[in-house]
C-alpha cells in the first residue's frame, strides 16, 4: 500500500497556450486541485517553492486554504528553500497553518535547488557564516526551525507584559502538536539523507539526485532509501519514518493523452550538471498505455521502496485535465501495482 499524492510547481506565463496566466490563477486552481485531488481519493497535495519566478513561492497562505478547504488530504511542500527562511517567523507560520488544517501539514524542506537569481537569499537578508557555505546555512536554519517546533519554551518574559503570561520561559504561537514530526528533508545524497534521518526528518527523494554511483536513476535513489532508513533504525527514533518519490506519470487513456504525452522524449534517465560542478541524473517520465505502464513501473525499485508516491503535475493544462491523471492512476494503474 501507498499513499499517492500530487506535487504542483504552478506555474503560470500569460501564454494564450497555458490555462493558468496569472499568479492568481495558478494559486485558486492549486486550491481547486487540491478539492479535487481529495474527493477521488488522493492522499496528498504537495507543492514547490521557488522564488524570482513564475511559480508558486510562499507557501503558507496557499496552504492554509486548502486546509480550510479539505478535511482528509494530507497538505505539504516539496520543498521549501530553507536557506531563504527565517526559522521563527516560519514555526509561527507552519504551526497556523497546521490547526487550521487539522493536523495534516507534511512539511518538505531543503537547501534549494538552481536558482533564477545569483544567490537570491541574500535579497532576503540571509548570508553564510565565516567559513559555511550557502547548503549549510540551510541545513542550519533547518535545525533550528526543528529545534521551536519541539514547542520548548526559550524567551525571557518581560516582567511588565501587555497581557498576562504563562510560567516559565516563553515559547512561539500558534504552537501545533505533533508538526516536528511531519517535517520533511529533500535530499539529493545519500549523505544528506543520512543526516535527515539522525535528525527524525522523513525523506523526500525527488526525479533530480547527485549522480554519485553512474548506475541507473532509480536504483541510485533505492540504494539512498535503504541508507537512510538504516540510519533511522540506527538513530532510535519513535515514530516511524516515511519517504517520498516523485514521478512524472502519465496513462495514455484518451487523444488528450496521447497529443500531450504520446511522443515523451524523457523516457530515458537524462544526465546534466546542477552547476558548475555537481553531476545529476534526471529521472526519466513515464508515458503509456495502461498495460505496458504497470509492467515499466513495477521495475522502477525506489518507488518499490517508498510509502509515498507524488505524481507531478503539468498544472498549465488546467484542473480537469490533472484531476484526470490523477483519477487515472489511481483506478487504473494503483491496484494492479497492489499500491491501493
Amino acid at each position: 500500500m501507498k499513499k499517492i499524492g500530487f506535487l504542483s510547481f504552478g506555474h503560470w506565463t500569460p501564454s494564450p497556450q497555458s490555462g493558468t496566466r496569472t499568479a492568481g490563477d495558478a494559486l485558486l486552481q492549486s486550491i481547486d486541485l487540491a478539492v479535487a485531488a481529495e474527493e477521488l481519493g488522493a492522499d496528498g497535495a504537495y507543492f514547490r517553492v521557488h522564488h524570482f519566478a513564475r511559480q508558486l513561492a510562499s507557501p503558507f497562505p496557499l496552504l492554509a486554504a486548502i486546509g480550510a478547504q479539505t478535511s482528509r488530504i494530507e497538505i505539504g511542500t516539496a520543498v521549501i528553500d530553507m536557506r531563504y527562511e527565517n526559522p521563527l517567523y516560519m514555526a509561527e507560520d507552519a504551526g497556523a497553518a497546521d490547526l487550521i488544517a487539522g493536523g495534516r501539514l507534511q512539511l518538505g524542506l531543503s537547501r534549494g535547488s538552481p536558482e533564477q537569481v545569483i544567490d537570491g537569499w541574500r535579497y532576503f537578508g540571509y548570508q553564510p557564516d565565516d567559513k559555511e557555505t550557502d547548503s549549510e546555512m540551510g541545513r542550519r536554519h533547518t535545525e533550528v526551525l526543528l529545534d521551536l517546533l519541539k514547542g520548548e519554551g526559550f524567551a525571557e518574559p518581560n516582567p511588565q507584559p501587555m497581557f498576562p503570561n504563562p510560567p516559565g520561559l516563553l515559547r512561539l504561537e500558534p504552537h501545533s502538536e505533533g508538526l516536528r514530526d511531519r517535517i520533511w528533508w529533500g535530499s539529493s545524497t545519500i549523505a544528506t539523507a543520512i543526516w535527515a534521518a539522525k535528525l527524525g526528518m522523513h525523506l523526500q527523494s525527488s526525479t533530480l539526485k547527485t549522480d554519485e554511483t553512474g548506475e541507473p536513476f532509480h536504483i541510485q535513489q533505492a540504494n539512498q532509501i535503504r541508507a537512510y532508513r538504516a540510519a533511522w533504525k540506527e538513530a532510535g527514533h519513535a515514530h516511524a519514518p516515511r519517504v517520498s518519490v516523485s514521478r512524472s506519470i502519465f496513462a495514455l487513456i484518451d487523444d488528450r493523452d496521447r497529443t500531450y504525452f504520446g511522443r515523451d522524449s524523457q523516457s530515458a534517465d537524462q544526465i546534466g550538471y546542477i552547476d558548475a560542478s555537481t553531476r545529476a541524473i534526471f529521472g526519466r517520465s513515464y508515458a503509456a498505455e495502461p498495460a505496458r505502464l504497470i509492467k515499466e513501473l513495477a521495475e522502477d525499485e525506489a518507488i518499490a521502496e517508498a510509502d509515498t508516491l507524488l505524481l507531478t503535475v503539468p498544472n498549465q493544462l488546467g484542473v480537469a485535465y490533472n484531476a484526470h491523471v490523477i483519477e487515472a492512476i489511481l483506478t487504473q494503474i494503483a491496484p494492479e501495482l497492489g499500491w491501493r
